[in-house]
């Protein structure tokens, strides 16, 4: 079903928008398959057995593999992301259509059997500067496992450093409240735009092996002070629900991935939407109209919507 112009709305205000069903619930099913055929065969996590799948990874299942992580309460695989049920599950002809009603076209299309993200090198916090040079697909399935008995950690956003301008995550599994679904801080697009430099870059330090002691994003003071202003006053919401439920976000929009309080681990596959003409935009200053290379849809509605509307995505 395509987006209405109460979602569009929605979505140019707020940074998010919540859509239920929308990937195939057999592909879901198939990704999961996939998600767990691809561990060891001598692992501990055990898909049958809940209580191995309490975190964090023993050492003997833990990977440093760039393109497959497991660390901590993370299980990242990135080799998924471009694998033909990944492809066909996140960039389905429904989705991809809801993703041109917001940016307009033609899009970057994605490849099965491309190049996934990390194939650069190892990724944060040892690699480089960008762990995402060079995807060709989705981003890959991305898992959090259950914290067991871990202390209460407190929510802190972020925002993504590669160039892209919509992203998307698909639950491919039923998540609880409070078991590590994405969070976004509604309208922090609106408030973080103008704190960058650049429209879709950021500014980076580079790596050398003679020079280890800098890397990575450099920050604006305006964008640091209003991440923690983020942090204190906004509440988040969280994306959890049903498999095959999705949501997308603009690419400012604050965020992280959630805690995992609940018994059963998060899956999901996160991926990203750009315009062939992203690179056309990229060395642009963040002036102006924010949504000036969105599609006429965005850019000519008013960003209205019901109450009941927003209590429907999670805003109260």
């Amino acid at each position: 079903m395509p987006l209405n112009p109460e979602q569009i709305g929605f979505f140019k205000t707020n940074g998010y928008l919540l859509v239920p069903q929308a990937m195939d619930p057999a592909l879901c099913a198939q990704a999961r398959e996939e998600m767990w055929t691809a561990l060891p065969r001598d692992a501990q996590l055990d898909r049958d057995d809940a209580a191995s799948h309490v975190g964090p990874f023993v050492d003997a299942d833990r990977s440093e593999d760039s393109l497959h992580v497991r660390d901590g309460y993370r299980w990242l695989n990135r080799t998924l992301g471009v694998s033909q049920t990944v492809i066909d599950l996140i960039y389905s002809a429904s989705i991809c259509a809801m993703a041109e009603q917001l940016l307009g076209g033609p899009l970057r299309q994605a490849q099965a059997g491309g190049v996934p993200m990390g194939s650069e090198g190892p990724v944060w916090p040892g690699g480089p500067t960008d762990p995402a040079q060079g995807t060709e697909g989705a981003r890959g399935v991305y898992c959090t496992l259950p914290y067991g008995d871990k202390p209460r950690e407190a929510d802190a956003c972020h925002t993504d450093g590669h160039p892209f301008m919509l992203g998307v995550v698909g639950l491919i599994d039923d998540t609880p409240r409070g078991g590590g679904a994405f969070k976004v801080w509604p309208r922090s697009h609106a408030r973080l735009y103008p704190t960058f430099k650049l429209r879709y870059d950021q500014p980076r330090i580079p790596y050398y092996d003679h020079l280890p002691g800098f890397k990575g994003i450099v920050h604006t003071a305006e964008y640091l002070t209003e991440i923690d202003h983020l942090n204190a006053d906004t509440e988040a919401v969280e994306c959890y629900g049903k498999a095959g439920d999705i949501v997308f976000w603009h690419h400012r929009t604050a965020h992280m991935a959630g805690h995992n309080y609940s018994p059963v681990i998060r899956q999901a596959v996160l991926a990203d939407f750009w315009k062939l003409a992203l690179d056309e935009y990229r060395a642009a200053p963040a002036d102006g109209d924010m949504w000036r290379d969105w599609s006429g849809a965005v850019q000519n509605c008013d960003g209205s919507y019901s109450p009941e509307f927003a209590a429907s995505q999670r805003l109260t």
